[in-house]
């Protein structure tokens, strides 16, 4: 008996030794901290607003940059007053190609230059591009002089980038590209953005999915439809909702569609979601919206809340003045698309 039971084990640890051995997933984590370094309104009066976008989110010990505004000296400024060191980040996420989310690049790149750089793949984009060989038809009788690289081209044509040598990794559909991180991948059909390729920025956590959003071009609705197919519970979202020159019609529709429908826990508003939009969300919401104005460092867990003593502030007099001034005054992009929600 006790022979075969010796064999018996043996066998047993043979097989097992050959089994794959199964590993936990590594821990959710419960919480994440949004700082918004740019827009065009907040509190601070040492912080330079200006119309753009740009925050950073501390997650599962990585630190994203997520966009970077508009100008690289305001960025310099409000990444330095705040006490944010640019040179030590994980990665950067650029949602998309206007010049208000990616005009801080260059001052980026001069302390970072190698920081990987996560952005939308669009056909001859400004972050890079590339295409098979084979896209373009060919005519094998011409000599070979009248051919692209005398026929015979490489199997994928690189494009440039309008900052060469940054390491940008281009997606084009929904990654996820860390534990507990993903990339929505979405294309706008809206009139004036029609073809605009824009990534947002999923995290779970232990209470749901936190959304970060640049300009939601391909709208908020279909955002958050691509995160619940990640997580239905969606527990905030911050960042511009694009609802700047929207009627109250369509705020009230975004409001019904972000508690109602969607049951979404909280909202951190920026950018270009629009003064209108905020007072709206704020009844809507209640204690649940989270003032999200330039400098605001909020807690993002079970209860989010401001990590600084803003209370339960709403935009005021200052915020809104500073808002209309940065819309009127913008890059010369202008957000003239702002117009087309």
């Amino acid at each position: 008996m006790t022979i075969r039971f010796s064999l018996a084990l043996c066998a047993w640890s043979a097989l097992a030794a050959l089994l794959p051995i199964a590993r936990a997933a590594p821990p959710v984590p419960d919480e994440a901290v949004i700082t918004v370094i740019y827009d065009a309104f907040g509190q601070d009066a040492t912080l330079r607003k200006d119309w753009g976008y740009a925050a950073l989110i501390e997650y599962g010990g990585r630190r994203i940059l997520f966009d970077t505004g508009n100008d690289p000296a305001v960025l310099e400024h409000n990444a330095r007053t705040l006490k944010i060191d640019l040179g030590r980040l994980d990665f950067v996420v650029m949602s998309h190609r206007h010049g208000d989310h990616m005009g801080g690049l260059a001052h980026l790149l001069a302390i970072n230059p190698k920081v990987p750089i996560y952005a939308p793949k669009e056909g001859f984009g400004v972050y890079g591009a590339d295409l098979p060989g084979s896209f373009y038809r060919k005519d094998a009788t011409l000599p070979a002089e009248r051919r692209y690289y005398h026929g015979a081209p490489p199997a994928t044509l690189k494009f440039g980038a309008a900052w060469p040598g940054a390491d940008f990794r281009l997606i084009e559909e929904t990654t996820r590209i860390a534990p507990g991180i993903h990339l929505i991948a979405l294309v706008s059909d809206k009139a004036g953005t029609r073809e605009l390729r824009e990534l947002s920025l999923a995290l779970e956590t232990g209470n749901g999915l936190v959304l970060v959003v640049g300009c939601s071009h391909p709208g908020l609705d279909r955002i958050v439809a691509a995160a619940a197919a990640i997580d239905p519970r969606v527990h905030l979202i911050a960042g511009g909702f694009h609802h700047v020159t929207a009627d109250d019609a369509a705020i009230a529709a975004l409001g019904g569609l972000l508690h109602e429908q969607y049951r979404v826990a909280y909202l951190a508003p920026g950018h270009c979601t629009g003064e209108p939009t905020f007072s709206a969300l704020a009844r809507v919401y209640g204690e649940r919206y989270l003032y999200a104005g330039l400098g605001s460092r909020l807690r993002i867990g079970a209860d989010p809340a401001p990590l600084a003593a803003l209370g339960a502030r709403r935009l005021d007099a200052g915020d809104r003045l500073a808002y209309r001034s940065a819309l009127a005054t913008g890059d010369d992009h202008g957000h003239a698309h702002l117009a087309q929600h």
